[in-house]
Protein backbone atom coordinates (compact mmCIF):
# COMPACT_ATOMS: atom_id res chain seq x y z
CA UNK A 1 0.00 0.00 0.00
CA UNK A 2 1.39 3.41 -1.01
CA UNK A 3 0.46 6.30 1.32
CA UNK A 4 -0.08 9.66 -0.40
CA UNK A 5 -2.00 11.97 1.97
CA UNK A 6 -2.41 14.57 -0.75
CA UNK A 7 -5.23 16.52 -2.34
CA UNK A 8 -6.33 15.02 -5.64
CA UNK A 9 -8.75 15.97 -8.40
CA UNK A 10 -12.41 14.95 -8.13
CA UNK A 11 -12.31 12.14 -10.69
CA UNK A 12 -9.26 10.36 -9.28
CA UNK A 13 -11.37 7.83 -7.30
CA UNK A 14 -13.10 6.66 -10.49
CA UNK A 15 -9.82 6.60 -12.42
CA UNK A 16 -8.18 4.43 -9.75
CA UNK A 17 -11.23 2.17 -9.61
CA UNK A 18 -11.04 1.60 -13.37
CA UNK A 19 -7.52 0.23 -12.92
CA UNK A 20 -8.89 -2.41 -10.54
CA UNK A 21 -7.11 -0.97 -7.53
CA UNK A 22 -8.63 -0.02 -4.19
CA UNK A 23 -7.94 3.32 -2.55
CA UNK A 24 -9.10 5.10 0.58
CA UNK A 25 -10.26 8.72 0.54
CA UNK A 26 -11.65 11.15 3.06
CA UNK A 27 -13.34 14.52 2.67
CA UNK A 28 -11.52 17.50 4.16
CA UNK A 29 -13.12 20.10 6.40
CA UNK A 30 -12.71 23.78 5.46
CA UNK A 31 -9.51 24.41 7.45
CA UNK A 32 -7.75 21.25 6.26
CA UNK A 33 -8.91 21.91 2.68
CA UNK A 34 -7.34 25.37 2.83
CA UNK A 35 -4.07 23.93 4.13
CA UNK A 36 -3.98 21.17 1.53
CA UNK A 37 -4.73 23.64 -1.29
CA UNK A 38 -1.74 25.72 -0.19
CA UNK A 39 0.41 22.59 -0.12
CA UNK A 40 -0.89 21.58 -3.56
CA UNK A 41 -0.10 25.05 -4.92
CA UNK A 42 3.57 24.65 -3.98
CA UNK A 43 3.61 21.09 -5.35
CA UNK A 44 2.23 22.18 -8.72
CA UNK A 45 4.54 25.20 -8.89
CA UNK A 46 7.54 22.96 -8.25
CA UNK A 47 6.42 20.52 -10.95
CA UNK A 48 5.96 23.37 -13.44
CA UNK A 49 9.34 24.99 -12.70
CA UNK A 50 11.10 21.62 -13.05
CA UNK A 51 9.41 20.58 -16.29
CA UNK A 52 8.23 23.87 -17.88
CA UNK A 53 5.33 21.82 -19.27
CA UNK A 54 2.10 23.61 -20.22
CA UNK A 55 0.12 20.76 -18.60
CA UNK A 56 1.78 21.48 -15.26
CA UNK A 57 0.94 25.16 -15.69
CA UNK A 58 -2.71 24.16 -16.26
CA UNK A 59 -2.60 22.15 -13.02
CA UNK A 60 -1.24 25.19 -11.21
CA UNK A 61 -4.07 27.38 -12.51
CA UNK A 62 -6.65 24.75 -11.48
CA UNK A 63 -5.33 24.93 -7.92
CA UNK A 64 -5.39 28.75 -8.05
CA UNK A 65 -9.04 28.62 -9.16
CA UNK A 66 -9.87 26.21 -6.32
CA UNK A 67 -8.25 28.62 -3.84
CA UNK A 68 -10.21 31.53 -5.31
CA UNK A 69 -13.48 29.65 -4.87
CA UNK A 70 -12.50 28.40 -1.40
CA UNK A 71 -12.02 32.03 -0.38
CA UNK A 72 -15.55 32.80 -1.52
CA UNK A 73 -14.84 34.54 -4.83
CA UNK A 74 -15.96 33.59 -8.31
CA UNK A 75 -13.53 33.10 -11.16
CA UNK A 76 -15.09 36.19 -12.82
CA UNK A 77 -14.39 38.29 -9.71
CA UNK A 78 -10.82 37.00 -9.69
CA UNK A 79 -10.37 37.81 -13.37
CA UNK A 80 -11.74 41.32 -12.82
CA UNK A 81 -9.20 41.87 -10.03
CA UNK A 82 -6.42 40.56 -12.29
CA UNK A 83 -7.48 42.82 -15.16
CA UNK A 84 -7.74 45.88 -12.90
CA UNK A 85 -4.24 45.25 -11.57
CA UNK A 86 -2.91 44.78 -15.09
CA UNK A 87 -4.52 48.03 -16.26
CA UNK A 88 -3.13 49.92 -13.26
CA UNK A 89 0.37 48.39 -13.05
CA UNK A 90 0.84 46.65 -16.40
CA UNK A 91 1.70 43.09 -17.29
CA UNK A 92 5.06 41.48 -18.00
CA UNK A 93 5.38 41.79 -21.79
CA UNK A 94 8.21 44.32 -21.59
CA UNK A 95 10.35 41.84 -19.60
CA UNK A 96 11.57 44.60 -17.29
CA UNK A 97 14.11 43.75 -14.59
CA UNK A 98 14.33 46.38 -11.85
CA UNK A 99 17.99 46.75 -10.99
CA UNK A 100 18.00 49.55 -8.44
CA UNK A 101 16.25 52.72 -7.30
CA UNK A 102 18.05 55.84 -6.05
CA UNK A 103 16.74 57.07 -2.71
Amino acid sequence: MIVYNKLVRDKIPQIIELTGKNAKFSTLDDENYKQMLDKKLYEELEEYTEERDINELADLIEVVYAIVEQQGYSINEFENIRIQKKEKRGGFKERLLLLEVDE
